[in-house]
């Protein structure tokens, strides 16, 4: 930072009032009390998996509705909510979604060493809730891409610690519930770390493995739904996707051309990953961004590709916000936020259906940002050692 220039780190990292943890706590519990009055099943996604379960458990196939799109480990996984009430599920599921929200939060903060109790680390969550639409769709919805949303950071603050065997054990896990953040495994490969690669690949396939052993027909993902994914869904459900494969043919671009350009971008982004591994000074931010640029790139190409993936990539950008170095500095990442910002009027873009056109934007410009942005070589000192450098020297800082 240039002498005589302000900067927001002290005051991100400062101890939270209790005003902020009221606020917070508020908003928060006003966000599931809604949901779960407007819903009376926990959210419609989360009832595909349940239904899924329901007719295993009645002897049929679960891959019989062909928006069930996890692995077999998933319906063994969702079998316990067959036991409850739809009056306890339409208030425990919107609960544990954003429970496990605020667990990726507060495991994004630890990654950079952001004290949790921070004004950060208490009004990021209130922040997100309000300003960010995508939080608000995956509470609603009950997706169980919250599962990738809170692993995702666990994983990082494991390998941050140097334990990347288990690292590569929560997103195994993660992988065996739904199988989104498999991209990460690439960053397994950067650092060369095998062993915790094959807890990448063996926890989900022995979970999987076992699980289909259990279903009418064990081979049902591959021949069913494999190939539906790969035919890009139906037509309905295509209206929803935010990758350019999908948003590009909508806008008269042929499907081929399409096609092509999401993958040069995705190449361009992994591309990137690597070199900001290869080449960044080890820390929490070299970390943290390879992943995202990992995870945000196969959202480029990827078939289903919804604007509540964002969440698990989004919070950890954010909770690096703190370090002069952080991609969350940039200008474009924060304008790449921008269509997502609730309540604010979108001229033909309205309607439901195509609301997928802003969150194509916000997925190619925050790509961008993140893989564009060049400050690399400022140091990375952690943001508690800011504030105590701010203490004494309060006007200015070096």
């Amino acid at each position: 930072m240039r002498k005589g220039k302000s900067d927001i780190s002290g005051w991100l990292v400062r101890r939270a009032s209790w005003h902020a943890w009221a606020a917070s706590v508020v908003v928060l519990c006003a966000h599931v009390v809604g949901v779960a009055l407007s819903t009376s099943d926990g959210g419609m996604d989360n009832a595909i998996v349940v239904r899924a379960a329901r007719t295993w458990l009645n002897g049929g196939s679960p891959y019989e509705d062909r928006h069930f799109l996890y692995l077999p480990s998933a319906v063994l996984a969702a079998v316990p909510q067959i036991l409850l009430p739809p009056d306890a599920l339409r208030v425990l599921v919107p609960l544990t979604v954003t429970v496990l929200l605020l667990v990726g939060w507060l495991c994004a903060l630890r990654v950079h060493g952001v004290p949790g109790r921070s004004r950060l680390g208490v009004l990021g969550p209130a922040v997100l809730a309000l300003g960010f639409a995508p939080f608000g769709h995956l509470v609603s919805l009950g997706n169980w891409t919250v599962t990738a949303a809170a692993a995702l950071p666990l994983a990082l603050l494991l390998a941050a610690r140097e334990r990347w065997g288990w690292a590569g054990v929560v997103v195994g896990a993660a992988l065996a519930l739904k199988p989104l953040l498999a991209p990460v495994a690439l960053l397994f490969v950067f650092a060369r770390r095998r062993r915790a690669l094959a807890a990448v690949v063996l926890v989900p396939a022995l979970a999987s493995g076992g699980a289909a052993l259990l279903m009418p027909d064990p081979a049902a993902f591959v021949t069913r739904t494999l190939p539906f994914l790969l035919r890009g869904h139906d037509g309905f459900v295509r209206l929803y996707e935010a990758s350019p494969v999908a948003v590009l043919p909508r806008l008269g671009v042929p499907s081929p051309v399409a096609v092509a350009l999401a993958c040069v971008a995705a190449g361009s982004g992994v591309l990137a990953a690597y070199r900001r591994w290869s080449r960044g000074v080890p820390g929490p931010l070299r970390l943290v961004e390879t992943a995202v640029l990992l995870m945000l790139s196969a959202f480029l190409v990827s078939r289903p590709s919804y604007d509540h993936y964002l969440l698990v990539v989004v919070p950890l950008l954010l909770a690096g916000l703190p370090y002069p170095a952080s991609a969350a500095r940039g200008p474009w990442f924060w304008l790449a936020l921008v269509p997502q910002v609730p309540g604010a009027d979108w001229p033909w873009l309205e309607a439901v259906t195509r609301r997928s056109f802003r969150d194509c934007f916000t997925l190619c410009v925050m790509t961008a940002s993140v893989a564009l942005w060049h400050h690399r070589h400022l140091p990375l000192a952690g943001p508690v050692r800011f504030v105590a450098q701010r203490r004494e020297r309060p006007a200015t800082r070096a």
